[in-house]
């Protein structure tokens, strides 16, 4: 039965394959886990219906088995009389009524079978059911632990040896700019001073030769 072909499906599903599979394991693992609730509430309602069947089946093979009785016991009336005649339209009843039983005998055979297979059902769908419960929490965390390294790995690999390096360059670069500047700025102030050394040497030449100028002048 397709109730049953469900439930056998559910039954054998591998819950850390389909989480492998799943583009969104959470989700996926609350579906499995409301899929075999409906399931589980399904098959314990075709379970209470069947036992009511195998009950009807079984009250009806009764009956049927005391009618063959019955009418078993009226040929035997009926032989004392005796009317063979009637004697037999009672046999012929009590055989009617004794196929009529084999009948519903075997029906409650049969029922009794698909009882006890959707008990079987029930019961394994009921731990597996326990099963998907007890470990959803530690599925879903080894999802998010597992996602979550996943983006730090990418987060790694988009931050590799090479930005790595360019930013170490940067910051060379930037250095040795610096020290460049520092450095110009130094002979900058180192020249400044030398020209004014020559510039007050020059100065002092020129007064002397000035001064010795004006001196010879005079003595003239």
């Amino acid at each position: 039965m397709a109730l049953l072909d469900r439930v056998s499906t559910l039954i054998r599903a591998n819950l850390n394959d389909l989480v492998d599979k799943a583009e969104d394991p959470e989700k996926m693992i609350k579906q499995v886990i409301l899929d075999m609730q409906n399931q589980l509430l399904q098959v314990k309602t075709q379970v209470a219906i069947s036992i009511a069947d195998q009950h009807v089946l079984e009250k009806k093979q009764a009956e049927n088995e005391e009618n063959e009785r019955q009418w078993m016991k009226r040929a035997g009336l009926a032989l004392d009389k005796p009317d063979d005649n009637l004697a037999r339209a009672a046999l012929e009843r009590s055989m009617s009524y004794k196929n009529l039983a084999a009948g519903f005998r075997q029906q409650v055979e049969d029922q009794r079978i698909q009882v006890e297979n959707l008990k079987t059902a029930l019961l394994k769908l009921q731990q597996k059911l326990a099963e998907a419960q007890s470990k959803a929490d530690v599925l879903i965390a080894q999802h998010r632990r597992s996602r979550a390294l996943g983006k730090a790995t990418e987060a790694t690999n988009a931050m590799g040896a090479d930005c790595n390096a360019a930013a170490f360059d940067r910051m060379k670069h930037k250095v040795q700019h610096s020290e460049a500047t520092a450095q110009a700025v130094s002979e900058l102030v180192a020249d400044d001073d030398v020209n004014q050394r020559f510039a007050s040497m020059e100065k002092e030449q020129e007064l002397d030769r000035l001064l010795a100028d004006l001196k010879a002048k005079r003595k003239a």
